[in-house]
């Protein structure tokens, strides 16, 4: 699966509390979907894609 972050992030930081094994900040502060979601952080990533305040996160695939 693969997820992105689309413009609009507020760098709240929920989705990389939630799953730091796909999201993290960027050099700019912007969250970012940086690796491939694997099965086992399925779960962990779609909570931060229903977690995200201006629902900027995307998961397909």
């Amino acid at each position: 699966m693969k997820a992105r972050v689309n413009d609009g992030c507020i760098s709240c930081g929920a989705c990389v509390a939630a799953c730091p094994e796909v999201f993290r900040f960027n050099d700019d502060g912007i969250a970012e979907a940086y690796a491939d979601v694997a099965p086992e952080y399925e779960s962990t990533a779609t909570e931060a894609r229903d977690d995200c305040p201006v629902s900027v996160i995307d998961i397909e695939g």
